[in-house]
């Protein structure tokens, strides 16, 4: 499909997608959204495509919601995307992209940015970074999963402390609390996720896919639950020819060139 509000780069297996609206800070109107939920279908169903990575293009990630132009689909429940779309807020397990994401962010990152944040697996801020959960101090809540994930992240004490108050969150508390994994200088932080996401594209692709799956399943579903799936779940990757190449590079004692089937 065309992109106007979005980028979308394709770099081996890696899938760029950054968002493209700088002169608005990118906030999100809806069709910015909508393409941003194409772009995840797009990672979701290239089997060429191991990882994507997440950024915006100018000085900030998002400013949030162009609250104007979603305040009547927000009082009508949530936007329909297309069928081949994913929702990059990953809300529904079900219909989740299957890919590992990693999220470079720098600026502001308000509301559904914050989200957006949390809906990824790896987030590596810049330094000038200010990551905030602003929606209750416009009279909602943030119902894109912050209230589920940010206590799951941070505990229960830190996570209502910017919750409830709508107060900014710095790079290097972000990273203190786990919120991400990486500070870098402010313009570095993109090469540091594509650096990330290339060490992710060289590993197996069904077993890092099974991986991030497992781990899911037992943040929804538990520790029982996922403990009770992770052999059947094996068996059948142990059929695979990513298998045979792992084994058979680690005797040759080489690097492993894996196809993904």
């Amino acid at each position: 499909m065309g992109y106007t509000k979005i980028t979308v780069e394709q770099r081996d297996h890696i899938l760029l997608m950054g968002l493209n609206r700088p002169e608005k800070r990118n906030a999100f109107d809806i069709e910015m959204y909508v393409e941003l939920a194409e772009a995840y279908g797009e990672l979701h169903r290239n089997n060429e495509l191991r990882c994507g990575v997440l950024f915006a293009h100018g000085g900030h990630f998002t400013a949030g919601l162009e609250l104007d132009k979603w305040a009547t689909v927000l009082q009508n429940g949530w936007i329909d995307i297309p069928e081949e779309a994913i929702d990059p807020l990953g809300v529904d397990e079900d219909n989740r992209c299957s890919k590992p994401v990693v999220m470079a962010l720098r600026g502001r990152c308000y509301t559904i940015g914050f989200e957006l944040l949390l809906a990824q697996d790896i987030r590596v801020a810049a330094s000038d970074a200010r990551i905030a959960l602003l929606e209750v101090k416009r009279g909602i809540y943030p119902a894109g999963g912050g209230t589920v994930r940010l206590f799951q992240e941070v505990g229960w004490g830190n996570a209502m402390r910017y919750l409830l108050t709508g107060d900014e969150i710095t790079a290097d508390e972000a990273l203190r609390m786990g919120l991400v994994q990486q500070v870098t200088e402010p313009g570095a932080e993109l090469e540091a996720a594509i650096e990330l996401a290339r060490k992710i594209a060289k590993a197996a692709p069904l077993g890092v896919m099974a991986a991030l799956k497992s781990a899911r399943f037992a943040r929804t579903e538990g520790d029982r639950a996922a403990l009770a799936r992770l052999i059947p779940n094996l068996l059948p990757l142990m059929q695979s020819e990513d298998v045979k190449e792992g084994i058979i590079s680690f005797l040759e004692r080489r690097e492993a060139n894996f196809k993904g089937k």
